[in-house]
């Protein structure tokens, strides 16, 4: 089983996580920040992806710091349970509506880390939490997890739908991808024998 836990700490967040990239989508989620667990739960469930939280975070101040440092530790925890990636389909993609939004997620799970973020929102603020922070998210998840991640809403006019059609995408393209290929079992999917962080 493909199993890691992290634990976090800095003087403005505490976070624990643990993975099970071969779960059933079991999550146990708790940040402080109500609509950034609803999407975490979404990754976890959609994903398959057994997944559990806990941050106690500077909230006092905002949810900058919890938001991109769940990310990071999600993404540590992520990359650990990948090990060397022996067997992993490597790519994946999707296309998930929400009602009238519309969202593209392609990952490439290359150990290269980069994002490509064209999400646009019209407001602000998504209850409290600002929407700014979901591209820091997305960010600081990539740059742990060792994924390249392409996102893209196609259309769409609430923000509430883009940014968790976004989210379901990321959880369907990333359980496509780290999916063990019976034909390749054992193999690193790479001309190179190694998936590392050198071009």
């Amino acid at each position: 089983m493909r199993q890691a836990r992290i634990e976090r700490k800095t003087k403005e967040t505490e976070i624990s996580v643990s993975v099970n990239l071969d779960g059933t989508g079991k999550y146990n989620v708790s940040t402080g920040i109500g609509f950034l667990d609803h999407m975490l739960e979404q990754l976890s469930r959609h994903s398959l992806m057994d997944l559990e939280v806990k941050a106690k975070g500077d909230l006092h101040i905002d949810f900058h710091h919890t938001t991109e440092d769940s990310g990071i530790a999600i993404g540590e925890a992520v990359n650990k349970a990948l090990g060397d990636r022996k067997g992993i389909t490597r790519f994946g993609s999707a296309l998930v509506p929400l009602d009238e939004a519309l969202s593209q997620v392609v990952v490439d799970c290359s150990n290269r880390p980069y994002l490509v973020w064209k999400v646009n929102f019209t407001r602000p603020k998504l209850g409290d939490m600002d929407t700014e922070l979901f591209k820091e998210w997305f960010q600081a998840f990539a740059q742990a997890a060792g994924l390249t991640l392409h996102v893209e809403t196609l259309y769409g006019d609430n923000n509430h739908h883009i940014v968790e059609s976004a989210y379901k995408g990321l959880a369907r393209a990333f359980r496509t991808a780290i999916t063990l290929d019976d034909r390749a079992l054992g193999v690193v999917p790479s001309t190179k024998g190694v998936l590392s962080s050198q071009p």
